[in-house]
């Protein structure tokens, strides 16, 4: 099952694209990067432009699903409304997909065991489920392979078909 995680953002919109792998590859890496929005254009083209490059790219690549970061908590409101608009369009863009939300903390806890690991906690273990030579870069497009990877896991019932801790 081929997954489309999204870390949602007006600016910077992370993507990344995984699968189950084979052999000694639990999870293979088909692609990651990010969408970037221009700070001058008023946010209606902002999100026009996240939601074409998002629709072209769930096009080429036919994701099975696709998992999406919830927004859960913010202290700037401006910029959880730009968030939550932005992620309004993302959800639209994989309207024909099954998607899966998660917080921050789900993701943490499904991918390190622990819902307060640090961001480079869970970009090693990111690097290490999808067997990478360097952490995955840059950072929106690593927390979207965690988001995929935390879905999958979740979906196999965890790490080699273990649970995950949930401490």
């Amino acid at each position: 099952m081929r997954v489309l995680g999204i870390d949602p953002g007006l600016a910077i919109v992370g993507y990344g694209l995984i699968e189950p792998g084979s052999g000694d590859r639990v999870y293979r890496l088909i692609e990651a990067g990010v969408i970037r929005t221009p700070a001058a254009q008023a946010d209606p083209a902002r999100l026009q432009m996240i939601y074409e490059e998002l629709c072209a790219l769930i096009s080429e690549a036919r994701p099975a699903a696709m998992a999406v970061e919830r927004l859960f908590f913010c202290k700037n409101v401006t910029t959880a409304m730009a968030v939550a608009q932005a992620r309004g369009v993302i959800l639209l863009a994989g309207h024909e997909l099954p998607i899966s939300g998660y917080t921050p903390l789900e993701v943490k806890r499904q991918i390190c065991g622990y819902g307060r690991a640090g961001k480079r906690q869970v970009q090693a273990m990111v690097q290490r489920l999808l067997n990478l030579n360097t952490l995955p870069r840059p950072d929106d497009a690593a927390d979207a392979l965690a988001i995929a990877l935390c879905h999958l896991l979740r979906s196999r019932g965890g790490i080699n078909g273990r649970p995950i801790s949930t401490t």
